[in-house]
């Protein structure tokens, strides 16, 4: 369930703000301030969601899932004390979603041939309302999933060419340790399948299941998004590791550390 226009309401009312005296606030009309009340605009613009974010000092994320009208007063305030001015980096993020005709979110998959536009179009509700979309059945509907593809055996033994179901990060910090994640790093065309763990509140390990691939450590600056894994989705059953395999394993761990020396 989406709760933006519903919110926007009630924020308006508690700071006793009439459609009126919001938008000439914020720059816009009333007739616009009404539409996002009442649930007309089902996917608000980037702009707009920065605007009412900035201006009610939200998270975009709380304002869109977050019934705020149903919580308590001692919640209430615990909410905005610990508003969006005093976020980290990591939690200053604006996140595109698309719903049906009951608000409810889909699972929008971003397909091999799209992963290309993925990151100039993430933030864009015309790129992402473009994307495929799909049902699962027992998801949360307190988070957001994706579909994302995935290449390479670094992640075996999920098998090669796996899609993976993951749900959205929107707190970095509260990230556990060996959380498996698809990393979306912000100046490369992959989506990175990994294993997370937090290093101090600047940086992160990446390491992979399949042990002849080395840890690597990751600035937040160079992260643009972070997708837990909720589970994946394959037409190849997982195999027992055979003699065959280890050999493989050990042949290109030999290549990597031959490479290395020679580096």
């Amino acid at each position: 369930m989406v709760y933006w226009g519903n919110n926007i309401c009630y924020l308006r009312k508690q700071r006793n703000l009439s459609q009126d005296a919001l938008a000439l606030e914020l720059g816009m009309t009333r007739v616009k301030i009404n539409a996002h009340e009442n649930g007309r605009t089902v996917n608000p613009t980037v702009a707009d969601m920065i605007t009412f974010s900035a201006f009610f000092d939200l998270p975009v994320d709380l304002l869109l899932k977050r019934d705020l009208s149903a919580v308590s007063a001692e919640e209430y305030t615990a909410i905005t004390s610990n508003s969006s001015n005093k976020a980290t980096e990591n939690q200053l993020r604006v996140l595109s979603i698309t719903v049906d005709d009951q608000n409810d979110e889909y699972v929008d998959y971003v397909p091999v041939k799209a992963k290309a536009g993925y990151l100039a179009g993430h933030a864009d509700p015309e790129y992402i309302a473009a994307l495929p979309k799909y049902r699962f059945p027992g998801l949360s509907r307190n988070k957001t999933f994706r579909l994302f593809p995935t290449t390479g055996d670094s992640m075996v033994p999920v098998p090669e060419g796996s899609d993976v179901l993951a749900w959205y990060v929107n707190d970095w910090q509260s990230i556990k340790p060996g959380t498996l994640c698809i990393v979306v790093m912000r100046n490369q065309q992959e989506f990175v399948f990994k294993q997370l763990t937090l290093l101090g509140k600047s940086q992160l390990e990446l390491k992979s299941l399949n042990e002849i691939y080395a840890p690597y450590t990751v600035r937040f600056s160079d992260v643009l998004e972070i997708w837990a894994f909720e589970r994946y989705i394959s037409g190849e059953v997982p195999q027992n590791r055979t003699e065959l395999d280890e050999i493989k394993s050990l042949l290109l761990d030999m290549r990597h550390q031959l490479k290395t020396n020679k580096n």
